[in-house]
């Protein structure tokens, strides 16, 4: 899945590839932001730590890879 995290004072979101459930990671970027963790780490598919500043974050969002995604010229929805 696709985790796009908007961070405060920049133009660029951070965009992490993760494996797992959507639900699980939702859970723990949550109970960091609770629990006052100064920074929230995600581990993406390729093995590499990302942090960012429970601070700085300004939303993220989380796309999973069972939704679909249209790709080409093919006719669109109805």
């Amino acid at each position: 899945m696709e985790v796009r995290i908007g961070v405060v004072y920049s133009a660029k979101e951070l965009s992490v590839e993760l494996d797992g459930k959507a639900d699980e990671v939702v859970g723990a970027i949550e109970d960091a932001l609770k629990g006052g963790a100064p920074v929230i780490w995600l581990t993406d598919k390729k093995g590499r730590r990302v942090g960012v500043p429970s601070d700085k974050v300004a939303y993220i969002e989380v796309a999973e890879e069972d939704a679909a995604k249209r790709v080409g010229f093919g006719p669109g929805p109805g």
